[in-house]
This record gives C-alpha cells, structure tokens and sequence, in this order.
C-alpha cells in the first residue's frame, strides 16, 4: 500500500503531494515537516491509501482546489 504526505494551505488552497513506500516514512516527514511549520494554515496529514486516485476521493476536501 502507498503512502502520501498532503501539505494542504487551506486559505490559498495550494496543495503539495508526496508518495512514499510506507506509511512510517511518510509519518517521519510528517514529524519534521511539523517541527518547521509555523503557519495555523498549513495542514500537513501522512495517510496511507491503496492509490493516489483512492486518496482523492477519501481525502476530496485537500483535492477540491486543484
């Protein structure tokens, strides 16, 4: 199962999209990418999904914008 990192800016609605090849890599990202982060606005989410196609739809609020 793939893994994906969303960095999703909810005022602008950019949105950045990593794959990983586990969910622990993607979540470790996660962990340092939050370390760094000093914005209320970015979102930044570690979720693993059979596809990229099954995260935009379990996930649609993050792929709306785009």
């Amino acid at each position: 199962m793939s893994s994906f990192l969303i960095k999703y800016h909810r005022r602008s609605g950019h949105l950045v999209l990593e794959k990983f090849e586990s969910l622990v890599d993607a979540t470790k990202r996660r962990l340092e990418l939050d370390k760094e982060n000093n914005d209320p606005d970015l979102e930044i989410v570690a979720v693993a999904s059979q596809s990229e196609e099954n995260l935009r739809e379990s996930h649609s609020r993050y792929f709306s914008a785009v």
